[in-house]
C-alpha cells in the first residue's frame, strides 16, 4: 500500500513538463458530476488553449446510441487537489458536434443572461450556501451528532482553497450528518462554475472516504431542516448609496415570478418549503429583514446601510446554479413587468 501512496503522489514536474487534466462535466440528471482524464504537453491555466474534447453521451442519457458524440467545451480552469503539481481541473458543457448546446447544458443559456450590456454593467455577486448531509453507506441514514464527518468537511474546504475555488467557510446545520460550504462572492457565471467545482471535489473526497454524499432537499423524513442553496445577490446599484431602494425594487419583481422561480429552484423543493423549520411555504412569497422563515431575507446590515445584498432561500440543495443565478439577474435587471 506505501508503493501504491508513493505512486499516487509521484511529482510529475520532476521528469515531465506534461501534465494530467480532469475535464468535469454534467451528466444526463443534471445533479450527476462525470469527468474524464486527458494528458496535456505543458501546464496551463487558460481556458482558451486546451482542446475541446468528446465522450459517449448514450452512456449518460445525453445522446442516442447512433449519434452520440458529445463535445466538451473547457469553460474554467481549476489546481486539482488531487494529483496537485501543475495538474489541473476542467470546468466544461456539452455540445454536440454542429456546435449546438445539448438540453442539459444550462451554462449556454446563463452566459447569454450575464454577457448581456445590461448584466455586466450591474456586476452581479452571488454568494451561495451549499447544504448537503453526509449518509452511513449501508443504512442510509446521517452520520453521527455532532461531530463525524468533519474530517471530511475539513478535507473539503482545504481542497477548494488548493483548487482556486472562492470557497468562503463552512459549518454544521442544524440535521445530524449535514454541513454546509459558502462560495463566493463570485461574479456572474463563475459563480456556478465554482460551485459546481467544489461539489465535483466534495464527491470526489466523500468517494474516497467511504459515505454517501446527498444533495436531495429533504435526505431524512421527519421533524428536520432540510437541505437548501440559499443565493445571496447584489448589483453594482444594490451595494452604492441608496440601494436598498433597488432591493426592494427588486424583491417585488422577484415576487410577481414566484411561480416560476420556485419551477426553477430543485427538484422535491415542495417537501422542504412547508413554512416550518426556517422556510416560507412553497406557495407563497415574502420577503422580510432578519427573517429567515421568509422567501427572501434582507439582513439588519443591509437595512441599517441603506444599501449591500438580499439572500433568496427558496432554492434547494440540488439546485443548478447555472439557471438560478442567471435566473435572478434576469428578473431583477433585465425583466420588465
Amino acid at each position: 500500500m506505501s508503493l501504491l501512496n508513493d505512486l499516487l503522489n509521484l511529482n510529475l514536474s520532476e521528469s515531465t513538463e506534461k501534465v494530467i487534466a480532469e475535464y468535469v462535466w454534467i451528466g444526463g440528471s443534471g445533479m450527476d458530476l462525470r469527468s474524464k482524464a486527458r494528458t496535456l504537453p505543458a501546464p496551463t491555466t487558460d481556458p482558451t488553449k486546451l482542446p475541446k474534447w468528446n465522450y459517449d453521451g448514450s452512456s449518460t442519457n445525453q445522446a442516442p446510441g447512433d449519434d452520440s458524440e458529445v463535445i466538451l467545451y473547457p469553460q474554467t480552469v481549476f489546481k486539482d487537489p488531487f494529483r496537485r503539481g501543475n495538474n489541473i481541473l476542467v470546468m466544461c458543457d456539452a455540445y454536440t458536434p454542429a456546435g449546438e448546446p445539448i438540453p442539459t447544458n444550462k451554462r449556454f443559456n446563463a452566459a447569454k443572461v450575464f454577457g448581456h450590456p445590461d448584466v455586466v454593467a450591474e456586476e452581479p455577486w452571488y454568494g451561495i450556501e451549499q447544504e448537503y448531509t453526509l449518509l452511513q453507506k449501508d443504512i442510509n441514514w446521517p452520520l453521527g451528532w455532532p461531530a463525524l464527518g468533519r474530517d471530511i468537511v475539513n478535507s473539503h474546504y482545504k481542497a477548494c482553497l488548493y483548487a482556486g475555488i472562492n470557497i468562503s467557510g463552512i459549518n454544521g446545520e442544524v440535521m445530524p450528518g449535514q454541513w454546509e460550504f459558502q462560495v463566493g462572492p463570485c461574479v456572474g457565471i463563475y459563480s456556478g462554475d465554482q460551485l459546481w467545482m467544489a461539489r465535483y471535489i466534495l464527491e470526489r473526497i466523500t468517494e474516497i472516504a467511504g459515505v454517501v454524499l446527498s444533495f436531495d432537499p429533504k435526505p431524512i423524513k421527519g421533524d428536520w431542516n432540510g437541505a437548501g442553496a440559499h443565493a445571496n445577490y447584489s448589483t453594482k446599484s444594490m451595494r452604492n448609496d441608496g440601494g436598498i431602494d433597488v432591493i426592494k425594487k427588486a424583491i417585488e419583481k422577484l415576487g410577481k415570478r414566484h411561480g416560476e422561480h420556485i419551477a426553477a429552484y430543485g427538484e422535491g423543493n415542495e417537501r422542504r418549503l412547508t413554512g416550518r423549520h426556517e422556510t416560507a411555504d412553497i406557495n407563497t412569497f415574502s420577503w422580510g429583514v432578519a427573517n429567515r422563515g421568509a422567501s427572501i431575507r434582507v439582513g439588519r446590515d443591509t437595512e441599517k446601510e441603506g444599501k449591500g445584498y438580499f439572500e433568496d432561500r427558496r432554492p434547494a440543495s440540488n439546485m443548478d446554479p447555472y439557471v438560478v443565478t442567471s435566473m435572478i439577474a434576469e428578473t431583477t435587471i433585465l425583466w420588465k413587468p
